[in-house]
């Protein structure tokens, strides 16, 4: 009977401690061998432990979460074209993925989008730059995150520098080619050669014939003034896009169309070889070039050769 008693009793004193121990929040698997009073002391600061770093986890990863899910929508304005947006907006994929998003909307031509057309900005699970860089609101909770945050912004800030440092040069290095380009103060409006003769018949031209001459001209080329006058109009013109058209002083009028970018207003005096605007492919084009014409009016149907009237002014072409 001894025996047995000395049995029984740690079977109940074992027990006892540990109901003791699973009272202070599951600290008990740990401290098999110690008091009742002791496993409530230490358990205690233990399970507090345990539960608080579990908090800023969740609140960091719920506005990560949203900020990923949600794409941005850009409504297109007058002088955009999809490369320019993919390109100000550092998209990865570039024009490319930005078409390949919205073909449904944009349709068959990448090249045709028209003011007011609702286009999305990164796919699900794809955040911008700037977005992610303002996502983390709980920054009291989360500050490794926060410090984290600036590196990779960094280093995508000094990739990108020598690109913009290079697409700013290239006005530089047009700009010199101007003043030897013309004897009588008129210049070519870019120094590329000439893809569409004037006068080619088709047609994909209203009239039947094309009224004017296409210079080769890469996405964002410096566009310039060919010769001294005043700005009549600088603005959106239908299946022409981006348009600038000036007066010269012998009463005829340059136009120059499907521009991405305008750098002058209507009114406005212009020397030759002033920079007015950038080549784009907005309005009724099949890919960035610069369409050109000389009119007897400002108005379309008054077309001359432009590539004669340029010669008979000096520029070299």
């Amino acid at each position: 009977m001894p025996a047995k008693g000395k049995h029984r009793r740690p079977k109940s004193l074992s027990l006892s401690r540990g109901f003791a121990v699973a009272g202070t929040g599951g600290a008990a698997l740990v401290l098999p061998l110690i008091g009742a009073a002791g496993a409530h002391a230490a358990g205690a600061p233990a399970a507090a432990t345990a539960v608080t770093p579990q908090a800023p986890v969740a609140l960091q990863a719920a506005p990560v979460a949203a900020a990923q899910a949600a794409p941005t929508v850009y409504t297109v304005v007058p002088g955009d074209c999809l490369s320019k947006i993919a390109a100000e907006r550092h998209l990865s994929g570039g024009w490319e993925r930005l078409y390949a998003d919205n073909r449904e909307a944009v349709g068959v031509n990448p090249s045709l989008i028209h003011p007011g057309l609702k286009l999305n900005i990164g796919g699900p699970g794809e955040a911008a730059p700037a977005e992610a860089e303002a996502a983390p609101a709980p920054e009291a909770d989360a500050e490794p995150a926060a410090q984290a945050a600036p590196k990779p912004v960094r280093k995508q800030a000094e990739q990108a520098a020598p690109a913009q440092r290079e697409a700013a040069a290239e006005p530089q290095a047009e700009a010199p080619a101007a003043a030897p380009q013309s004897a009588g103060g008129f210049v070519a409006p870019v120094s590329g050669g000439i893809s569409t003769q004037y006068k080619v018949a088709g047609a994909m031209w209203s009239s039947g014939y094309h009224t004017g001459v296409d210079f080769i001209a890469a996405m964002g080329t410096t566009v310039k003034a060919v010769g001294a006058g005043t700005v009549v109009s600088a603005g959106w013109s239908g299946s022409y896009g981006n348009e600038i058209v000036i007066r010269h002083a012998d009463g005829k009028y340059s136009q120059y169309a499907h521009l991405s970018q305008l750098s002058v207003s209507s009114g406005q005096s212009v020397t030759a070889g002033q920079a007015i605007g950038l080549s784009g492919s907005t309005g009724n084009s099949t890919g960035p070039h610069l369409h050109f014409e000389i009119r007897t009016t400002p108005s379309y149907g008054s077309d001359m050769d432009p590539i004669a009237y340029l010669r008979s002014k000096g520029a070299s072409l």
